[in-house]
Parts: C-alpha cells; structure tokens; sequence
C-alpha cells in the first residue's frame, strides 16, 4: 500500500524525536511532503537532512502563537499547501496535585494542551484551504493518560484529557463548516522513546523495560513505529469516515 499519503503535505510538531520523528519518517515514506517542526534545531534539521527533498525543518516553538503563523506560512512557502497537522510535541511531569507548583501546572499546560489549541486554530484555518481535492486530517499526540488517571500525574492528565475534547470540538466544528477536516487524537502508553528518558536513567534499560511493561497487559513498552503508523493512518483518507474519535494503543491498559 505504498503512497498512502501521496501528494500531501504534513506538518508535524516535536518533530525532531520520539513519536514525532517517526511519523514524520513514516509519512515520507508513504508519498507525503512533511515540515518537521520543534525547537531541537540540530536534531531536526539532521532529520530532515536524512530524509531529502520531501522534508523542511523550521524553529517552533508551539507555546508561542507568531511562531506557529510563521511556521504554517513557511510550510506554504516550502511545499505550497498544507493538509496534515500532527501536534505531538509534548513533555511529561510526574508530580501530585499538592506536590506541583502553579508554574509546573501552567508549563505542562502551555506545551501540552495550549500548543495544541494554537496548531488546531491556525492549522484549520490554512488546511480548509488546500481540501478541495484531499482531504484534511489534524492529529492530535494525547495519552492513555489522558483516559485513565494516575494520583502522581496531575497537570498531565489534566492538559492530554483537554487534547481529548478539544480534538472532539474540533472535529464537530470542521464538519458543521464542511471544511473536509477531520481531526482525532492518539492515546498511547509507554512508548520506547526520549519521552521515557527520566526512567532509563534511574532504572537503567533494562530495568526501565521489565518495570514499565509489567504494568501492560501485553507485557512490554509500545514502539515508536506501533504509533506511527496509526497516524499515517488517520492522515490518509483511509480513514476518511473517522472524525472527533481516539486511538487507543495501550497494550491493552484500558480493558483492565
């Protein structure tokens, strides 16, 4: 099923690793022209580098509103559309609710949920102009932590159960205007990427694998390709009859 996103441009934010970089090399591979979005400048235009003509890199950061109106336009400029929006660029904090401080809350929150208010505005806006011969997706990285809560993850489990509904408001919104968007967010579990670095650190690799897969069901961390293709899929129009939905890959946490 090569070319699955053939002729489509993608923007896709904390591009430069983890989840992100992998979709961005998944969706190249499948015929999309992708920008790599993220504010590891070395790492990112590395990426793009390595993957050639059909990737771009640009300085984002997603907290900052005029950053995301020059990176869209930028995106233009580079490939002259835009019909894929992934905002994955997120970052973790494991603390209690009387544990945090209020700059820990509102920092989680302007990365996690904010940044990802300001991609769904903005990415609406120039998407619907590009959507009269495909189909536009927004893809929005949330987290089995944004389904089912944990006592230490507070600000985390507030802004990705936010990504949740705000997807679902913008899906509604999309296809009350009939603007051929839809949007849908992705909830994972432990996946082997940098976002675990804090766990390799203290526990070691292997401590990290047999101590966070003992509380998956199928018995192991998620890999970074188990995610991406999920996106491929729901940036394709495979997936065209699916909107204001979730994906949930989390070897099987929530059945329990």
């Amino acid at each position: 099923m090569a070319g699955r996103v053939a002729g489509k441009v993608a923007l896709i934010t904390g591009g430069a690793s983890g989840l992100g970089e992998c979709a961005a090399e998944l969706l190249v591979r499948e015929g999309a022209r992708v920008v790599i979005a993220d504010i590891q400048e070395e790492r990112g235009r590395a990426l793009a580098a390595r993957l050639g003509a059909a990737a771009h890199f640009v300085v984002l950061d997603v907290t900052i509103e005029d950053a995301w109106v020059q990176a869209i336009a930028a995106t233009v400029a580079r490939f002259g559309a835009l019909h894929v929006l992934v905002n994955s660029a997120g970052i973790g904090l494991g603390k209690t609710v009387e544990d945090i401080t209020l700059e820990e809350w509102r920092r989680v929150h302007a990365v996690d949920l904010d940044g990802v208010f300001l991609g769904c505005k903005h990415g609406v806006a120039e998407i619907k102009r590009h959507t009269a011969t495909l189909g536009g997706s927004i893809v929005n990285i949330s987290s089995i932590s944004g389904i089912i809560a944990g006592a230490n993850m507070a600000a985390y489990n507030s802004a990705k159960a936010g990504v949740r509904l705000l997807s679902k408001s913008v899906a509604l919104h999309c296809a009350k205007q009939r603007y051929n968007i839809r949007c849908n967010s992705v909830h994972p579990t432990f996946i082997d990427t940098p976002m675990l670095d804090r766990y390799r650190q203290r526990f070691g690799a292997a401590g990290m694998h047999e101590k966070l897969g003992r509380q998956v069901p199928l018995g192991r961390l998620g890999r970074p390709e188990e995610i991406g293709w999920a996106i491929v899929y729901l940036a394709s129009d495979e997936s065209s009859f699916m909107t204001g939905s979730e994906v949930i890959l989390d070897g099987g946490i929530s059945a329990m």
